[in-house]
């Protein structure tokens, strides 16, 4: 009997009409079962397109147990297609197990490309894509959030993220302290009907959003690569600004120490002595 064949399918980030022709083929004639991250969500699409097969839920809480059972189907022959709630299958989305277990037991896997919000921001940004990274989503953590944008702010190319609506106006108050003036692109709700792409620094996206109360939508952000090391006359100066806008002095040493360059005990020296200088002056 031949081993069945486990195909990974990108479905529509929103409009149904964004999926290929080859993967309606794949999905109505050539698998037995489709997994999926919510069956009923997956149902909506087949319904849509008038295909009628079993379907099975795969997700973060249950690849572990629901594995076993796939590769059960490949190795009795029947052909499983590996579909997303939106985009491609992997993608900050469950898939890497089945995956993963389905090479090493020596089945095929069958890529069926199609719809990726990476992809679809990245096109229409205006940064360059001759080279570019992608980092899922930030984290939801303040601590662990500014810890991964202060590494991102040396990269030498554009970065794409994903980010949840209920953080993104401090995501984006923790970039404009980071990465200052650089320029963002802000797409939400990419194919859907509410489609919009914002363009500018983090804090003009912000004030943006702000005016409008609760964000909704989910949201991909394009992070313009890093220029050369940002010219700071005076970062003592430059602390005392960003301590201004409510950044502890720490932070503030730390973030002027990346955007200048300079070694953070020397920013820090350069702070006490404006501080002693400050007080100095008030003395006399």
């Amino acid at each position: 009997m031949l081993a069945g064949t486990l195909y990974v399918i990108a479905t529509p980030i929103g409009n149904l009409e964004d999926i290929t022709l080859r993967a309606l083929r794949i999905l109505r004639d050539e698998v037995s079962l489709i997994a999926c991250e919510d069956t009923r969500h997956t149902q909506k699409l087949l319904e849509h397109y008038s295909i009628r097969k079993p379907v099975v839920s795969y997700h973060e809480h249950n690849e572990n147990n629901r594995t076993p059972e796939l590769l059960r189907a490949l190795g009795a022959g029947e052909s499983v297609a590996l579909v997303s709630d939106s985009g491609t299958p992997l993608i900050s989305d469950p898939g890497y197990r089945i995956v993963t277990a389905a090479l090493k037991e020596g089945f095929k896997v069958v890529p069926v490309p199609g719809s990726s919000a990476v992809l679809a921001a990245l096109v229409v940004s205006g940064f360059p894509t001759d080279e570019f990274w992608f980092a899922g989503f930030v984290p939801s953590k303040s601590a662990a959030r500014r810890k991964r944008l202060e590494r991102w702010a040396d990269l030498p190319v554009t970065a794409v993220v994903y980010e949840s609506p209920h953080r993104i106006l401090d995501t984006l108050s923790e970039m404009e302290q980071i990465f200052g003036d650089r320029r963002i692109l802000l797409a939400r709700e990419l194919t859907k009907i509410h489609e919009e792409f914002l363009h500018g620094s983090a804090n003009e996206i912000r004030d943006q959003l702000a005016k409008r109360g609760a964000v909704k939508g989910e949201i991909t952000l394009v992070i313009g690569k890093a220029e050369a090391e940002k010219k700071i006359e005076d970062p003592s100066a430059e602390v005392a600004r960003l301590e201004a806008e409510g950044l502890d002095r720490m932070e503030a040493i730390k973030t002027v120490a990346k955007q200048t360059g300079l070694p953070k005990r020397e920013v820090y020296r350069l702070v006490q002595a404006l501080d002693h200088n400050r007080t100095t002056k008030h003395r006399n």
